[in-house]
C-alpha cells in the first residue's frame, strides 16, 4: 500500500466517523426545531434517571430484583431473559407504516395548565411512547437508553389479545358460545368454581368469585404468580381449583383479577390444541404485519401466561392498536371486536360505574367519552389507548413506581383527551 492510498483511506475513515457521530448525535436530540427526521428520537436520560440506574447504564438484575427502581428499566426491556417464554412468530416480511414529519405542537390540559408532550416526558417516567393515526406514525420517542427494538413488557396489556384470540376462536367454531362454561373445555377444571364460569363472565371480569389482586405481594395474584412458575406444583387448571368461594353471583359486578384470564388462556389453548403464543402468531402476529417476534412468559409446565407478560416493540403494539381501530381489520370478527369494546350504558361494566373512571369489555377497558373509545391497561404505567373513530392510537410503556392507583395515570389521559381534541375527528369529551 502506497503512503498517499493509505493517507486517502485515513481521510474516507475519519469522514465516516464524522457522519456516525453527527447522525447518532441528531437520534438522541429529540424534539429540536429543525429535526426533520421521521425516524425515533432517543434519550439516554429521563425523570429521576440515576434512580434509575442510569450511572449504572441501567443493569439487568434477577427475578427478584425486578420491583426494584435501579433494575425496573432493563426489566421491563429484557423480560424474556428472567423468566422462560415462547417466541410469537412474526412474517416473513411486516406491513409498512408510514410517518409524518410535520408534527404539530400538540398541548393537552391538566390541573389549570396547558402543557406539551415534551412536559409530559419530562415528568413521567416512559421508556416509551408512540402516537399513530390511521396507519402513519406521528411521533415515537423511547427515555432510559431504551431503543425502538427493545422488546417492551406489556403486564396485563396482553389480555385485550387474549379476548380477541376468543372471538377468532369462535368464529373458527373452536368455541361455540361465551356463554359455555370453562370445564366444558377444560376437564380438569369440572366442578370447580371458575370451572363453573361462562365465558362471557370471565371476559368481563365477573365471575363472582373470591381473589384478591392488591400487587402487595402478600394478595393471591402474587402467590398464584409464584406458584405458577414451579413446575413442582400441578399446572394452572389445578391451581385455580383452590378458589372455590363464590359471594357474589356471576355478571353482576366487576372484579378485576387475573385469575379469570388465565382461565380463559386455558379454554383457548384446549379448545385450539395450540399454544397461545403460536394462535396468536397466527392469528393476529403474522396477519397484522408485526415487524419482529414477541415473547410470551410460560410457567412451569410450559403455558403462556394468559394474563401477563407478553414483550413486544411499541411499533407492533401500535399495529396491534391501529388493528383495532379499524374494528379488526378483517383479522378479527368487526362484530367481536365492537362488542369487546363497548359496555351497555347503565350496567355494571359501564364507565364510571365499574371503576370510578373505567367500564370494562371483553378483557378491555372503555373510556368515558362521548363516542366508543377503549385501553388497554398494564401494571406500572403499560397504556394502549384507541379511538376508532378517529383511527388514533397512543402506545406508552413506562416504569412507574406504584403497580396501580398512581396518580400519573390521571395526566396520561389528559395527554391522550388532548390529542383526540387535536388529531381526532371531532371533540371526546
Amino acid at each position: 500500500m502506497t503512503c498517499s492510498s493509505a493517507l486517502n483511506r485515513l481521510r474516507a475513515a475519519a469522514c465516516v466517523c464524522v457522519l456516525l457521530v453527527a447522525g447518532a448525535a441528531k437520534a438522541e436530540v429529540s424534539g429540536a426545531p429543525a429535526a426533520k427526521a421521521c425516524g425515533p428520537s432517543f434519550s439516554h436520560s429521563g425523570p429521576d434517571a440515576e434512580a434509575y440506574g442510569a450511572g449504572r447504564n441501567y443493569p439487568l438484575g434477577t427475578i427478584a430484583d425486578r420491583r426494584r427502581q435501579d433494575y425496573m428499566v432493563a426489566t421491563f426491556s429484557n423480560f424474556d431473559k428472567l423468566l422462560p417464554a415462547h417466541a410469537v412468530a412474526p412474517p416473513a416480511a411486516p406491513s409498512s407504516l408510514a410517518r409524518d414529519c410535520d408534527r404539530a405542537a400538540w398541548h393537552y390540559d391538566f390541573d389549570g395548565e396547558r402543557r406539551t408532550i415534551d412536559q409530559y416526558l419530562a415528568r413521567h417516567p416512559a421508556t416509551g411512547l408512540l402516537i399513530a393515526r390511521d396507519q402513519t406514525i406521528l411521533f415515537e420517542r423511547y427515555q432510559y437508553g431504551r431503543r425502538d427494538t427493545d422488546r417492551l413488557l406489556s403486564n396485563s396489556m396482553v389480555k385485550t389479545m387474549v379476548a380477541m384470540l376468543v372471538g377468532i376462536a369462535i368464529k373458527e367454531g373452536k368455541i361455540r358460545s361465551i356463554e359455555d362454561l370453562a370445564q366444558d373445555y377444560v376437564p380438569e377444571m369440572k366442578g370447580s368454581t371458575y370451572g363453573q364460569t361462562s365465558l362471557r363472565a370471565l371476559l368481563t371480569m365477573s365471575a363472582g368469585v373470591e381473589f384478591s389482586e392488591r400487587y402487595d405481594g402478600t394478595d393471591d395474584a402474587t402467590k398464584l404468580a409464584l406458584d405458577l412458575r414451579r413446575s413442582d406444583l400441578p399446572s394452572a387448571a389445578i391451581l385455580l381449583r383452590r378458589y372455590n368461594n363464590r359471594p357474589v353471583p356471576p355478571e353482576t359486578k366487576f372484579a378485576y383479577t387475573g385469575s379469570q384470564t388465565e382461565t380463559l388462556g386455558l379454554v383457548l389453548m384446549a379448545a385450539t390444541g395450540k399454544r397461545l403464543s403460536d394462535y396468536l402468531s397466527e392469528k393476529i402476529w403474522k396477519p397484522m404485519g408485526a415487524e419482529d417476534e414477541a415473547s410470551w412468559t410460560v410457567d412451569g409446565h410450559n403455558q403462556e401466561l394468559a394474563y401477563c407478560c407478553l414483550a413486544a416493540r411499541l411499533r407492533d403494539y401500535a399495529r396491534f392498536g391501529l388493528l383495532l381501530a379499524r374494528d379488526g381489520g378483517g383479522i378479527i370478527p368487526e362484530a367481536w371486536v365492537i362488542e369487546a369494546t363497548t359496555a351497555p350504558e347503565g350496567s355494571f361494566r359501564s364507565p364510571r360505574v365499574a371503576t370510578q373512571f373505567y367500564g370494562y369489555g371483553y378483557q378491555t377497558w372503555i373510556m368515558p367519552a362521548k363516542r366508543r373509545m377503549f385501553a388497554m391497561l398494564g401494571i406500572n404505567g403499560q397504556a394502549i389507548f384507541v379511538d376508532p373513530a378517529s383511527k388514533l392510537v397512543l402506545v406508552h410503556t413506562a416504569v412507574r413506581l406504584k403497580p396501580n392507583r398512581d396518580p400519573a395515570a390521571r395526566e396520561l389521559t389528559a395527554l391522550w383527551f388532548g390529542l383526540v381534541r387535536e388529531l381526532g375527528v371531532s371533540a371526546a369529551r
